[in-house]
């Protein structure tokens, strides 16, 4: 794009995202100046709040970093963990129906995963197994008192292709940005439909195939304004809520019918 042309509001939101990218940056480069004998890895967020208003559609949060020594990083977002009931359906009589139902404990309401290269080219598969990176890797299947080993397989399998449908489980592997040789970026992408809850942000340096350094950084996710009233509400009073709910429903038809009613 020629800059000459560009309007004037294009030229001041690339100018400010590039004075943000700039001050990030610098702000990696001084906590490391800061802390040089305390880790070979330091990194923070742009954002350690995501607060969920009326009209919420998604947040992008930038972690950025440096680190002593050349190497590679992995980033891994984990969600709150939840319980989560899977139905399996099948046809019976021409019709599906439901046929079993499982419920599966300590599943990551979201996780993503980002990476400076592939992550079969930065570490082997038992350091991946080990931390977890890699969706296949996570420890999320039914008690083997419950299924046999393959089929609790097919009810992960059938539990991470549902997580990613809904987005909560990214399919492809974010990409890790280094800026020379220490200093390191990468966007964190949330999408609309993000549990709530307190997130942890994994962030793993590896030289050849070692994790040599590693540092967790929280990052909360909340509703906030009306919104987290009215989930509040419905929450601790679900019986007064419901109600309510009735009420609004009974005024609004007898509105639209005094509003249309012929004559």
């Amino acid at each position: 794009m020629n800059w000459a042309l560009a309007s004037p509001r294009f030229r001041k939101i690339m100018a400010g995202t590039a004075v943000l990218s700039l001050i990030l940056v610098i702000g990696a480069a001084s906590l490391y100046r800061a802390f040089p004998a305390r880790a070979d890895l330091v990194a923070d967020l742009s954002d350690h709040l995501i607060a969920i208003t009326t009209g919420f559609s998604g947040a992008s949060v930038l972690l950025f970093g440096a680190t002593e020594q050349p190497g590679d990083i992995v980033v891994i977002v984990r969600g709150p963990s939840q319980p989560v009931l899977m139905h399996r359906k099948s046809r019976v009589a021409g019709i599906w129906i439901n046929t079993a139902s499982m419920t599966i404990e300590n599943v990551p309401g979201f996780y993503a995963v980002a990476s400076s290269r592939p992550l079969e080219d930065v570490a082997s598969e038992s350091i991946r197994r080990r931390h977890q990176m890699g969706v296949e890797y996570l420890p999320i299947a039914p008690p083997l008192t419950k299924a046999s080993a393959n089929i609790a397989e097919q009810w992960k399998a059938g539990l991470i292709r549902s997580q990613q449908r809904s987005g909560l489980f990214p399919n492809a592997t974010g990409r890790v940005n280094f800026l020379g040789q220490r200093l390191f970026r990468t966007r964190l992408e949330l999408p609309a439909n993000v549990p709530t809850g307190t997130y942890r942000v994994e962030v793993f340096h590896l030289r050849e195939g070692r994790v040599v350094g590693a540092q967790t950084t929280p990052l909360s996710v909340s509703k906030v304004g009306l919104e987290a009233e009215v989930f509040d509400f419905a929450q601790n009073r679900a019986a007064l809520y419901g109600l309510f709910a009735i009420l609004v429903a009974l005024v609004a038809g007898w509105i639209g019918h005094v509003v249309f009613r012929k004559g």
